[in-house]
């Protein structure tokens, strides 16, 4: 097994198996996070993974050893895990890969009450540790501590029906694209009961993705969900990715909707019932995003990239939500954290209350032409970052909150690098289609020469 600091992220834990994440390490790693933590007791949940079942037995012998009494509640998406933390009080792990290609499996830890587990809150000393104990074993330490099965699924489904009422809404036809993911196993459970046709494509659970990688992001694995849209005739369409903990919008006309124009909506609906809350954004968000909570009434708040920043902020300031656009969605109601089920089920509520197509409920909560996010592979960022501040220091206005964000008259852009590759990742945005075009055009040509 090689240096721990590959596998160990900002946030997570992810790498190939086995060759860099196995199932010592994962022992390791339970026995590390009860002694770090100080964790009694805590639950475990687990995607489809042909890995994923392996991995966390050996978490739950590594935690066992250290006194700790588990909750086993076996296949679940990510934030089923959370619902579980937060309902029973207790840390969690899930382990997935969430996107990632068959190969990888990782984990997402939590301490009690669905709190992330971050570089500065106890994932470095967890790794730390763990690295001790994949050099001596793990052995007990002491009285070896119990372990429990326990579904949890119906407890979830109910409290995520609870959040947001669809009983009163008209009957709609959806399509559903589990990706062969976790999304099979939880999308039955929520929706049961629910005046909800559904079409369902790649329910069947199967860690080798078979038919596509449960990445909605990249616009290759919505094909078959749009042309599905299209052939049923459908209200809508939604697709997960691997741990459903993310959820992407396919219209009527079979278009997806970008993930900043589902923040928007749902800020409006929470604003709704809360007014003058705070709303979280990342600043790769649509500038329409900030512009529409604050027509709502809401104190828009602008955040660096990363879920576990999105967390912190919104515990900081008590925001009632937050939204990225990554389509990861985040819910004071869920004890802040990020679940795509109920951004589906927002939409969903959105839609069925009133007679209008998809497309025409959303038409006012899209105002800007976007790029998406594009990568650029770069021997030197900060050489690269450097050319494109000198093109356009006279055109613009700098911040540097995250990488560094240009915003000219009616367009900006965000250029930021990945922390794990060599990549340049690009945001841009414009009123005018053809500006946006040119913007883009222009940055990426700087970033990618060699001058």
């Amino acid at each position: 097994m090689g240096d721990l600091a590959k596998i160990f992220k900002a946030y997570d834990v992810r790498g190939v198996v086995p060759d860099e994440f196995d199932e010592a390490t994962a022992e390791a790693v339970g026995a590390a996070f009860v002694e770090v933590t100080g964790a009694t007791s805590a639950v475990v949940a687990r995607d489809m993974r042909l890995t994923s079942k392996p991995l966390a037995d050996a978490f739950v012998r590594g935690a066992t050893s250290r006194g700790a009494d588990m909750i086993d509640a076996g296949l679940g998406s990510t934030d089923l895990l959370y619902y579980a933390s937060g309902s029973l009080g207790l840390p969690g792990v899930m382990f997935t890969a969430s996107h990632n290609p068959a190969r990888y499996n990782g984990m997402k830890m939590c301490h009690a009450g669905a709190v992330p587990v971050g570089t500065d809150t106890g994932l470095t000393a967890i790794r730390d540790r763990a690295a001790e104990l994949l050099a001596t074993g793990v052995t007990a330490t002491g009285p070896t501590g119990a372990v429990v099965e326990r579904d949890l699924l119906q407890g979830y489904a109910e409290y995520l029906r609870d959040l947001v009422d669809l009983t009163a809404i008209r009957p709609l036809k959806v399509v559903v694209d589990a990706g062969n993911a976790m999304a099979g196993h939880t999308v039955p459970a929520v929706f049961a009961g629910l005046p909800l046709e559904v079409t369902p494509l790649y329910f069947e659970l199967d860690g080798s993705f078979p038919n596509h990688e449960a990445n909605p992001i990249e616009p290759a694995n919505l094909v078959d969900l749009q042309k599905a849209v299209l052939a049923e005739g459908a209200d809508l369409g939604l697709a997960f990715d691997g741990d459903a903990d993310r959820c992407w919008v396919i219209d009527e006309r079979g278009e997806s909707v970008s993930p900043s124009t589902i923040t928007a909506l749902v800020a409006a609906r929470e604003l709704a019932k809360h007014p003058g809350s705070t709303i979280i954004h990342n600043l790769i968000t649509s500038l329409g995003v900030p512009e529409i909570i604050t027509e709502h009434g809401g104190l828009p708040v602008r955040t660096r990239v990363g879920h576990s920043i999105i967390k912190a902020e919104m515990a900081r300031t008590g925001a009632v939500f937050g939204g990225e656009h990554s389509a990861h969605y985040y819910f004071r109601d869920f004890w802040y954290a990020d679940s795509g089920m109920l951004a589906a089920l927002h939409v969903l509520a959105a839609l069925g209350e009133q007679s209008g197509p998809l497309s025409q409920v959303l038409a006012s909560y899209a105002r800007y032409h976007a790029t998406g996010e594009i990568n650029s592979t770069v021997s030197d960022q900060a050489a690269a970052i450097g050319r494109v501040r000198e093109v356009f220091a006279d055109r613009g206005t700098f911040d540097e909150l995250d990488g560094v964000t240009v915003t000219g008259s009616g367009w900006w852009f965000n250029l930021r690098p990945s922390n794990t590759e060599p990549l340049l990742r690009l945001n841009a945005e414009a009123a005018d289609p053809s500006k946006m075009a040119a913007i883009r055009d222009e940055v990426l040509a700087v970033v990618r020469s060699d001058k």
